[in-house]
Formats: structure tokens, C-alpha cells, sequence
């Protein structure tokens, strides 16, 4: 275990903001986290690769950054393999080892960055795939009684880009590891998703085929954190009902919309971005990125605040020009 007293978070987080923490404590061992929750006094903030939050103050309080390790086969049959995974392990390192392994139903979720403790806190998704699609249970402790719990799929509350643990659980549990069910050998390759379709259309399917083209498609629009300080997606998608969608595509007819249900359709927050301009917006120190409008950059020194304020800015002309309210996917501190 490592201690950091009055620390920056500046490694500590993708954004690469300055802010500053009490404590931040790097953790290893579970029997380490039992030993400071019950010790500390204050917020305690639980900080796992920093790619979903945006720092915009000093945090007054404990951080605990968890990087406990380990992969678990805990069961299998011939069609699938229960597999248990550490909090601690990077998310795209753990997507290589089951590609690599021949382990289906991750292959989508490549080089999405974090940790796999924080996956089931944002039922993190792309390119058809979900987190609760293959999800079977987390683990982790209680951070008032330090009772230890496991929680089963239904017991989570996945929607869209969210969980109980953004809601009910928020600040009073600390996921320690998940536990995901994966196919082994008859795998149902999802390419639904236009970019995977069309670019894999005359290809031999495999996992490692699927994972090579989302890592290549998200290079694509995506920049790398560790030269451009960004946490990926800022905005979840809007989803109207018809009445409103058909309000909005009488005054922009070339809107894109996907059909969830009956009655609700998802629209692309970046074209709502890239319609109000905001590519061209912006200022030396935060912006749009200009493959994906969608992601907000640090251009260099940009605080905290200086992101929040333009994230702000977006979200007022989007509600403006389109009468939709966006909401963050990033967590804001």
C-alpha cells in the first residue's frame, strides 16, 4: 500500500486536471481496504482508473485508488465459463485475455478504458454490447458496516450507462470484483452495429477479428488520454419519445434516430454537438475533439472548472436548439 499526502490527482485521473486530494491511498489487498475504511474519517471517494470523472475542486477526503489483481475461472461447461475478475485489473487488459483465451462476449467492450470495478457502476457499452449482457455478480464491501456482499444481476438495476451504484448505492459501497458469464467455443458474433457491418461484412469472423476492429474504429475517433486529456464519452445519447422526435425532425429533418422501442428512439448526442457548432468553439485550453465531437478534450491546462463550464455551455445551447436535456456520463466531483 502506498500513501500520498496532499496529493495531486493529476495521474490519477484521464482528464489530467491538477486538482488535490488529503489522501490518496493505493491499495492491493483487500484486508488493506477493511484497515483504512474503518479508520477514516470524512468523504471517502473509491478511484479506480480516473477515465470517468472529472475533478473540478480539491477533494476534501480519502481516495482510495483499488488495484487489487486476479482472474478466477470459478466454473464451466462446454458452451460457457464463468470467470471472476479483481476490481483492480485494467478493463481492456482483461478484454485481451479472454480474446486471447477464446472466451466470447467482450469482444465489443475493446480498449474501453478504466478499471473492471467501475463496469458495472456505469454498465459500460459500445457497439451493441453491454456490460449486463454477460454480467453474473460483483462483490465488494459496505463502506459504513464493512460487511462484505455479493450482488446478483437483477439486484444491480442496469439501464442504460447506469446501475444501482449510481443511484441508491452511490458512496456507500466499494465494488472489489465481478463476476461475468463468457461463451467458449459456439460464440454469437454481434456486429450489428453499422461501422462493425460494413467494415466486416467480407471478413472471416473470429474474436480476435471483431476486437482488432473496435480497438482500430475507436482509434479512429477516440484520442489517447495519455496525449490529449479527455475521458472518452462526456454525454449519454438522449432518448425522446415519437411525439418529440417528430417535433424536432420537423425543424431538422436529417436527424439520426435509432429505435428502441415502440415508443422511444436514441439520438446521437455528437450530432447535436457538431449541429450547434461546437467544433468550431472552444479555446486554447478545452474543446471538442474533432473526430467525436461527443468527447471533450484538454487541450493542456484546462481545470477542472474550465471543463465543467464548457461542458455546461454545451448542454445549454443543446436544450436551446433542441429543447433535449443532456446528461452527463462522467462523474463530476
Amino acid at each position: 500500500m502506498k500513501i500520498n499526502k496532499e496529493a495531486s490527482l493529476k495521474k490519477f485521473n484521464t482528464f489530467n486536471v491538477s486538482e488535490t486530494a488529503n489522501f490518496i491511498y493505493e491499495v492491493e489487498e483487500i484486508s488493506e481496504l477493511k484497515g483504512i475504511l474503518s479508520n477514516s474519517k470524512g468523504k471517502i471517494l473509491i478511484l479506480g482508473g480516473g477515465s470517468n470523472i472529472l475533478f473540478t475542486k480539491r477533494f476534501e477526503g480519502t481516495i482510495i485508488n483499488l488495484k487489487n489483481k486476479g482472474i478466477k475461472v470459478i466454473s464451466e461447461n462446454k458452451d460457457s465459463i464463468l470467470v471472476e475478475v479483481a476490481a483492480g485489473e485494467n478493463w481492456n487488459d482483461f478484454v485481451i485475455w479472454a480474446v486471447e483465451n477464446n472466451y466470447g462476449g467482450i469482444e465489443n467492450l475493446s480498449l474501453i478504458p478504466g478499471n473492471v470495478g467501475a463496469a458495472p457502476i456505469q454498465n459500460i457499452g459500445a457497439y451493441g454490447v453491454e456490460l449486463k449482457d454477460i454480467f453474473y455478480s460483483c462483490s465488494g464491501i459496505e463502506l459504513d458496516s464493512l460487511e462484505e456482499f455479493e450482488m446478483k444481476k437483477s439486484d444491480c438495476k442496469f439501464s442504460y450507462r447506469n446501475s444501482i451504484f449510481k443511484n441508491e448505492l452511490k458512496d456507500k459501497v466499494v465494488i472489489t470484483s465481478i463476476k461475468l458469464n463468457l461463451t467458449k467455443d459456439n460464440h454469437h458474433f454481434n456486429i450489428d452495429y453499422k461501422d462493425l457491418k460494413e467494415n466486416l461484412s467480407n471478413s472471416e469472423l473470429s474474436l480476435k477479428v471483431i476486437s482488432d476492429e473496435v480497438i482500430k474504429i475507436r482509434q479512429s475517433k477516440l484520442p489517447d488520454h495519455k496525449s490529449v486529456g479527455n475521458c472518452g464519452s462526456f454525454f449519454k445519447n438522449p432518448i425522446v419519445n415519437q411525439s418529440k422526435l417528430k417535433k424536432i425532425k420537423a425543424v431538422y429533418p436529417n436527424l439520426p434516430s435509432f429505435k428502441i422501442d415502440s415508443n422511444n428512439y436514441k439520438i446521437p448526442a455528437a450530432w447535436l454537438i457538431e449541429k450547434s457548432g461546437f467544433k468550431e468553439r472552444g479555446n486554447k485550453n478545452v474543446g471538442v475533439y474533432e473526430n467525436q465531437p461527443l468527447v471533450i478534450i484538454n487541450r493542456g491546462s484546462a481545470s477542472g472548472k474550465d471543463i465543467l463550464d464548457f461542458a455546461n455551455d454545451i448542454k445549454e445551447t443543446i436544450f436551446n436548439n433542441f429543447n433535449i436535456q443532456l446528461e452527463e456520463e462522467v462523474l463530476i466531483i
